[in-house]
Parts: C-alpha cells; structure tokens; sequence
C-alpha cells in the first residue's frame, strides 16, 4: 500500500518529517549562482488505452540507470539548494531549536517479555537506537542486543526492521537494509554468547517468525521486480539457506503474504491478504516440520483477522457486519457453522481491534472519530471503558505479552500531551503513568488550545478537523495554518502530539488535521466513500475543510498551507489542480501523483494489490475516472501556490519518478512565478533517511519553507 508502515504514518502526527535535505547544506556561492529551474528534456511517448491516446512528454524519467535521469535530479536538487540558500540561518535555528526540545540520551519504557525486560535508549550525539534487554528484574544486567550505532558504520542509509528472540530466548534473528528499498538480509545472534551466526539470509521482506523448537525460522520473500510479498519458507539454523523448503506461495498476484505468531505462542500462522478478502493457514509452533491448515478460504468480500486463547480462536470479521464483529470457534472446528458471537456489530461504532487477557477482554474502538478502549471482565460484570478527557486525541494498546496479569499498557497523546505510557488495573480501575516524553525547554501543555470542529463537505457530510494552536490567537484570517490530511487506505488520522510541530505553533502557525473520507475514522462506509469510483470526495472533503477553516477566520488563503505524504502526496497533488487558490503553499512528500500510467504498470511493486483500492484502470469506467482525477495528467497551463516535493531515489512505494515527472510539466506548463522545487534523497526509501539527527534537519528544512512564504523571519 501506498503509505507509510504504522510507525511511520503516524509521525508527521508526532513531528516526525521524513524526507531530509542534505544536513551540510548552509549556502554558499555555487549554490547562489544556480538561477535558472532546470529544465526536463521532452521525449514524447504515446501511451494507448480504450482507444484514448495519452502524450506523456517525460515518461523517460523512469530510467533509474540512465546519467541523464541522475542529472537531472542533481539539477533539482541543486536548485532547491539555490532558491531556499537565504533560510539557510533559519534551518540552523529550527535544528537546533528541535533537536533541544528532545532529550537526547533516553530510554524506553521497558516491557515484560517472558524472563526478560526489553527495552531501547539513545545516546547523545548518537543516530540511532540501541535495542536492550534484562533478566528477570529491572535491576538486572543490561545485555545489549543490537547497537545499530555500530553497525550502521560505513553506510549512509542503514534501518533494523522485525527483530525477534527464540522461543528459548537464547538466540535473536533481525532485519537489515542499507539501502531503503525494503530489500532486507536476516542476521542471526546468540544472545549467549553474542556471536552472530554463519546463517545468512538475503533478499527478503524482513518479515519472520520462530517456532518452538529454537532451532525453526519461517520468513517471506518477494517478487525481486514488484516486492510483493508472496513466499513463506522455512529455515533451520545450521542448514544451508539454499536449501530452505518452501512452505507456501501466493499465486494471486492481488494478494500479499506474511507470518506471524498467535500472543499465546501456540501458533505460527501465515496470512494473506487483499484489499477486501483475507485467509489464514495455522501450524502449531511446537510442530514445526508439520504442514499449515487452511483456517476460512478466501469468499467473497470477507476480511477477517486472527488470534489464539485457549482452545479457541477468536475473529474479528466483517462477515454480516460492516464495522466487523468478534466471533470465536474451537481450534478444531474452524469452519464458519461453528462460529459464536462474542462481541456483535454496531453501526455507529468500529472495532478497530482486540486484546485477550486471562480474565479479561479489552476492544479497540472508533465512535464519531476517536478511540476508546473498551475493559470486558469474561464474568460478564464491571465492563467499562476508559476515560481520556479531551476533545481530540489518541489512544492504543502496547507491549502487553502477559495473559495472566489484570494490568494493560496502553499509550496515550493528543495535540497537547507528550506522548504518555500509562498501565491500567482493570480490576481496581487505577491509572499509573510510567513514562510521558520529555520536552526539554518552557514547554507548557496549557500554553496550547485544541479544538474539534466539523465542516460540511459539498454532499452536505460533516467532516471533523482536529487543529492546535498557542493560546491567545485571535480569529481574524490572519494566522498561518497548516493542513494536513490523508484519505486512503481506510488509515485514520488522529490527533497526537509532535514536539517538532512546536517550532511552528510558537510562531503563530496553526496545525490541523482534515479527517476526510477515504480514512476509516468515522466507520467503515467513511472509508469505502472515499475509494474506487468515489475517490473525488477524499479531495472535495479537504477543500471544504480548508473552505471552514477560512470562512470562521482561523486563517486566510494568503496564509493557508497543505500537506500530504504519499496517498497523501495524491491528495493535495489533485487538490492543487482543483482549488489553486485556496492555498498559499503545499507540501507533498513522495507523493502518488501519476496515478494512472502507475496503476497500469503491474511490474510497478504494489499495483495489482490495489486494484480495489483505486480501481483496474484496463477497466474503462475506472481508467476515464483515475484520469479524471491523477495529478499529473492533470496539470494545466495556469497558476499554482508555492509547491514544495519531496521523494526518495530508492522508494519502493512510490517510484521517484511519480514526483519528478510531475514537477518537470508543472515547470513547462504553469504561468506564475511561484516556488516550484523538487528534493530528491539519493540514499532513502519510503520512509525517508535513517538517523534522528538527519530527520530534525529535514524537518527544520520544511518548516523554513513554510515559515519563509508565511512572512514570518526570525
């Protein structure tokens, strides 16, 4: 799918911008004496479908090999040096700003896992995290298991994915890539000793999981052309990687495929998924040589997940129940007639998800926008849920690997709260907050007001806004605003905390979120309002929040902003197209902007999977409506805002070209002379460079952008 992984996509949430400018850049003359915006050579291609012909005058930017191709993102990269060299004094300000707020050697909030507390921590100075565990008690010897610091020596881009200790806690096997491309290599370490083992194995998605055997690994690979995730193998440490069994292959090539272990540790399960259909195969994980059964095929439209208890397992399925349900049926009777209601479906509330304790059962939920956490003792008596007191907010559970135990972990943030771990009795109904991240500096949480509002879309729709400023602003349209949405995939926006985002607020900027239909924050039919054949209203819905956020006087069009990261980057790529003037600026990282010659290239990683997300344009009432829509088959020769993009030469998910395609015919095509500027991050992926200090660059870089058009100088 086109976004980022859960971590990811909620950090611009956090503050965390992930597409980082080069950190030594601080102006100079060469950068100085580069006036004039490159310029893409036109080398017509004539692209024929459904009798309809397209030109598309840059479709050779897709040649990652070609000189011509990497000079012409030197260009651009050179000239975005060039046009933003005067906020150089203020990037150095906001970096230093930011990186001060955050405390720079920290640690995690350890959690129980079997005989061990696990936890991470930072050191100062340092890029990247140090993954740590204890035995038995807090006071125990630290035993380090990775310091990525270390191994990241030597290379510019370097992320630990999944990670995971053995069955018999002796051995650890992790996820390396150094590139960014999500192609990792799985490493082995004996905990015990700390020798990292002979096993190596390359060219994979990085996802995996043990069996009890402590010996039995099952990992995925991919198609090496389109990194779609469809081969399960099993690996036996000591054998030869050459000779791993395959265990499954996904032969629909609109299906996804990974393994995991059920909480209770019973079962290694594989799943496939599609956009709209799921099916499970589970193996007891003290059998690992044994052979997966098949739990529900795949029907219909029928998406399900799985988890184990006992000798049940428990469904969350929208099967007869569009906001899904939770069901449980016996280990040995998997078949839907033996299916019992656990939890039944309402219309106004989502089950977002489930957690099984001994003598509890906690639901996720989504009512009118929000999470709440639902506590259901299985005697049936003191069901309740917790109580978070404000008006915008997010909540979800963490860490919690124990049946036996009445406490939950859960995390906690608004717009105005640091992210806080809490542990809840669901027995005696106390609070405890273990951890609330620390900003360093004045920082006062009631310094800032935030406010829930709801606007009316064109179809008359409400659609609600989270949004956050200092204290003492005054609505008069006079105030910066920040904008920022996402839409797709049924994924939720939701209002946290971001200590980043503090450098903009201070300044008078406002910070907002659109939650608009194509997320599911309003139940699963706000999700499917906003996909397929009615993807149009993701985009009328954010313009109509911008309209409110005008029309009450939180801002002005003179100084109102977008932004939008990946399917997010499509929204306010058509949104540009759409309402030009509505906008002072917008910002799009790696953004899915060719949306139709993308989606007609199944070699392009992630497409046949999408088919139901976007449409099968080889069908043509969704090839005349992505066209109508896709950004880049859209540019007009007219005015634009000030356009900010950003993308990543190594992206998996959308192609570097998606963006540089569209800023080359926004150059030739446009008539105003506003800022149009392309950054293209040669040693990064999707999700942006690795290392915190590179990301507080990056972010220092993209608010000087903001906060240089908005008028504000330091």
């Amino acid at each position: 799918m086109r976004y980022l992984a859960t971590a990811i996509l909620v950090t611009f949430c956090l503050g965390l911008l992930w597409f980082c400018p080069s950190s030594g850049q601080q102006g100079g003359s060469r950068a100085q004496a580069v006036a004039t915006p490159p310029e893409a050579p036109v080398e017509p291609v004539q692209l024929e479908k459904h009798g309809d012909v397209r030109v598309d005058d840059y479709y050779w930017l897709n040649k990652r090999e070609d000189p011509a191709v990497m000079d012409y993102l030197v260009a651009e990269n050179e000239y975005t040096d060039a046009m933003t060299a005067h906020t150089n004094g203020l990037q150095e300000i906001l970096f230093e700003e930011i990186k001060g707020r955050i405390k720079q050697t920290d640690i995690s909030v350890p959690y129980k896992m079997d005989d061990y507390f696990y936890y991470t921590r930072f050191e100062e100075g340092k890029e990247y995290t140090v993954y740590c565990r204890k035995k038995g008690s807090l006071e125990g010897v630290e035993e380090i298991m990775l310091d990525v610091n270390k191994m990241a020596e030597g290379h510019e881009f370097f992320s630990v994915d999944e990670w995971t200790v053995s069955h018999g806690q002796d051995l650890l096997a992790y996820s390396v890539d150094t590139v960014g491309r999500r192609k990792y290599t799985i490493y082995f370490k004996n905990l015990t000793t700390g020798e990292t083992l002979e096993d190596v194995i390359p060219d994979v998605t990085g996802n995996m999981a043990w069996a009890n055997d402590n010996k039995t690994l099952f990992y995925s690979k991919q198609d090496p052309t389109t990194l779609r995730p469809y081969l399960i193998y099993r690996h036996v440490l000591g054998m030869p990687v050459e000779e791993d069994e395959l265990i499954y292959e996904e032969t629909d090539d609109t299906f996804y495929s990974y393994v995991f272990k059920t909480r209770s540790k019973r079962y290694v399960m594989i799943a496939s998924h599609q956009t709209l259909r799921s099916e499970y195969r589970y193996l007891n994980a003290d059998e690992p040589g044994g052979k997966f059964k098949v739990f529900l095929p795949r029907e219909g439209e029928h998406e399900y997940q799985l988890d184990h208890y006992g000798g049940d397992f428990y469904i969350r399925t929208n099967l007869d129940a569009k906001n899904f349900r939770l069901m449980k049926t016996p280990v040995n009777k998997t078949g839907k007639e033996n299916w019992q209601e656990v939890i039944p479906h309402r219309a106004y509330v989502l089950l977002e998800g489930f957690e099984i304790f001994k003598d509890h059962l906690l639901l996720e939920e989504r009512k009118d926008g929000l999470i709440q956490m639902r506590i259901r003792p299985w005697s049936g008596e003191g069901e309740h849920y917790l109580d978070f007191g404000e008006p915008a907010y997010f909540a979800y559970a963490r860490d919690n690997y124990d049946f036996d135990t009445p406490v939950v972990r859960y995390v906690y943030t608004s717009l105005t709260t640091p992210r806080s771990v809490f542990d809840y009795n669901m027995v005696t109904r106390e609070k405890t907050l273990l951890k609330q991240e620390e900003v360093l500096g004045d920082f006062d949480s009631g310094n800032y007001q935030t406010e829930r509002l709801w606007a009316t879309a064109k179809d008359g729709v409400k659609v609600p806004i989270s949004l956050v400023y200092r204290k003492g602003m005054k609505k008069e349209g006079s105030s910066p605003l920040l904008l920022y949405g996402y839409g797709s995939y049924g994924y939720s926006m939701d209002a946290t905390f971001g200590s980043y985002r503090l450098s903009l607020l201070d300044r008078g900027f406002i910070y907002a979120i659109a939650h608009i239909r194509g997320g599911e924050e309003l139940g699963r039919q706000w999700y499917e309002d906003g996909k397929l054949l009615k993807k149009k209203n993701t985009f009328t819905d954010f313009i109509a929040c911008a309209e409110y956020l005008v029309q009450e006087k939180y801002t002005s069009p003179e100084k109102l902003f977008g932004m939008g990261e990946s399917a997010g980057g499509l929204l306010v790529g058509a949104v540009f197209n759409m309402r030009p003037d509505l906008f002072k600026g917008i910002v799009a990282g790696v953004p899915f902007v060719d949306v139709l010659t993308t989606m007609l290239d199944e070699s392009i990683p992630l497409t046949t999977g999408e088919y139901d997300e976007w449409g099968n344009p080889n069908e043509k009432q969704y090839y005349d409506y992505m066209l109508s829509y896709s950004p880049y088959d859209n540019v007009e020769a007219k005015e634009y805002p000030h356009l900010l993009v950003l993308t990543s030469l190594h992206d998996s998910q959308v192609q570097y070209w998606e963006p540089a395609k569209w800023v080359a015919k926004l150059r030739a095509m446009k008539t105003d002379h506003n800022l149009l500027l392309l950054r293209t991050k040669m040693e990064a992926g999707h999700g942006g460079v690795s290392g915190r200090y590179k990301r507080y660059r990056e972010a220092a870089f993209i608010y000087a952008f903001l906060l240089d058009l908005a008028g504000i100088k330091e």
